[in-house]
């Protein structure tokens, strides 16, 4: 893989109020830390239940580390092409045009960016509820009973769950406003502690395996019932919206390109070696889980909490507190990345008129988009309140595979119509590993229509309605020439 060049010395004119005050292990830890939240801890229950096999199950987790390892390589080009402000909006702008970056940003404000910050806060309540037990989806704070509209029963309640997911949300926008250092010394300190609790899993698991027996195999065949066939491969990727959720974000660090030191060096870096890191990490997590739990035992966690019935299995009641603990920090950590991250989407959208124009502010104290972090943080906690953790889940993973499918298109669109723009690093494995993540990635999205049909389309259509609004704000706001004069960024 050829290594990238250092940047040019020329400040990034797309973003010119934002400072690039963020380095080689800053932007790593952005990768790590916005992957690894709540999803390596809690879906491995729902993803044995749909696979019904420790085979499928594993497989399930290979079958995500590659498609995630090979869109983050892929994405690295354009990363290096273009490190700006919003990062993958940007790359759908350019390698289409402006509505299909429109849509992204649109998308990622309404489920994609928020609905997972929300899955995750939901996640952080949970699991703080091992300490506290008065916080918890039962616990009512206000319970307005339920009303149905369009033939979906929704709850008007607000759980203590929920109250404190909404809560540290708006702690972090604000504490995201004062200066990109701060957001970033959070972000590593919590990526560092939350790996360093995934290894000491993968540890304890090891210590536990050499004098005991492993439980799962002792239980369940490998690969159970399963029949290699079309059912089964749908069942698989239906199950994938798990291990997918579990390792997204990584994209994040490309939305804080116009913030990065030597960008176009430190960009494909942090994203190969942190997926990568991640990935790893995730498996061997998973290898430990069929150890010492029985494939039942996933199957049937209490709370879907798999990691923490596995330390309380080897180690007992203490093992189960210090992995709630470690869930609570990473879940932590990863809401602030994500919150740091995705405020300069919107940012950019305004800068490019299509957003409200105070998004595109800066705090003149704090160089940072203090109007985007707190809008993002509102839209956010109002998630919270919208459904259950797995519910989240579905409509996040259709609508961003849409987008990452689209953007690893747009790589091989740039390079036919724009073959002598610089590319300090070129794509690895290219044109095989983006085009495997493309079929795979399309294949996982039309088993999400035939089974979950219902989350999948109302996913589809969140970006539908952005087509109209798109055009509203092009007619209102853009000038003749505008789109023309970003395109020249490139």
């Amino acid at each position: 893989m050829a290594m990238p060049a250092a940047d040019d010395p020329i400040p990034d004119s797309s973003s010119p109020e934002l400072v690039k005050g963020l380095g080689l292990l800053d932007c790593t830890t952005i990768v790590m830390g916005s992957m690894i939240g709540s999803g390596i801890f809690i879906v491995a229950a729902e993803i044995a239940r749909e696979v019904g096999s420790p085979g499928l199950f594993l497989v399930s987790w290979i079958i995500s580390a590659v498609m995630t390892v090979f869109a983050a390589v892929t994405y690295g080009e354009l990363a290096a092409m273009m490190p700006k402000a919003g990062g993958q909006y940007v790359y759908l702008r350019e390698a289409f045009n402006p509505l299909f970056g429109f849509l992204y940003g649109w998308t990622l404000f309404l489920v994609i960016q928020t609905g997972t910050i929300a899955a995750v806060a939901v996640a952080f309540g949970k699991f703080l509820g091992f300490f506290f037990p008065w916080i918890s989806e039962q616990h009512y704070l206000v319970n307005l009973g339920t009303v149905t509209l369009l033939g979906h029963r929704a709850a008007l309640t607000v759980s203590s769950e929920q109250a404190i997911g909404i809560a540290v949300l708006i702690g972090l926008g604000v504490v995201n406003i004062f200066g990109l250092r701060m957001g970033a010394w959070i972000q590593n300190i919590f990526t560092v502690v939350k790996v360093g609790a995934l290894v000491g899993l993968v540890g304890a698991g090891l210590w536990w395996r050499s004098s005991h027996t492993p439980v799962g195999a002792a239980h369940q065949s490998f690969w159970g019932h399963a029949r290699w066939g079309s059912a089964t491969l749908t069942i698989l990727a239906v199950a994938l919206v798990g291990p997918l959720f579990s390792s997204d974000a990584w994209n994040n660090v490309t939305f804080t390109g116009a913030e990065v030191k030597n960008a176009k060096r430190n960009l494909p870096l942090a994203l190969l070696a942190g997926t990568a890191i991640v990935c790893g990490v995730y498996f061997f997590c998973n290898l430990i889980y069929l150890q010492v739990l029985p494939f039942a035992g996933i199957q049937h966690a209490p709370a879907d909490r798999v990691a923490t019935a596995v330390m309380e299995a080897i180690l007992g009641p203490r093992g189960a507190a210090l992995m709630a603990a470690a869930i609570v920090i990473s879940t932590f950590g990863c809401m602030n990345g994500m919150s740091l991250a995705g405020a300069r989407v919107y940012y950019a959208m305004a800068k490019d008129r299509l957003f409200f124009s105070s998004v595109g502010k800066v705090s003149s104290k704090y160089r940072t988009p203090a109007v985007s972090l707190m809008v993002q943080a509102v839209w956010a906690s109002l998630l919270t309140l919208s459904g259950t953790y797995n519910e989240l889940l579905d409509y996040v993973i259709f609508a961003v595979l849409i987008f990452y499918i689209l953007t690893i298109l747009g790589v091989f669109r740039l390079r036919r119509t724009r073959p002598d723009v610089p590319r300090p690093y070129r794509a690895w494995g290219y044109p095989v590993a983006p085009a495997v993540y493309i079929v795979l990635a399309v294949f996982i999205e039309g088993a999400l229509l035939l089974h979950r049909p219902g989350r999948s389309l109302a996913g589809l259509g969140i970006v539908a309605i952005g087509i109209p609004i798109y055009y509203f704000w092009h007619k209102r706001n853009l000038g003749p020439g505008h789109g023309t004069e970003r395109r020249r960024d490139v």
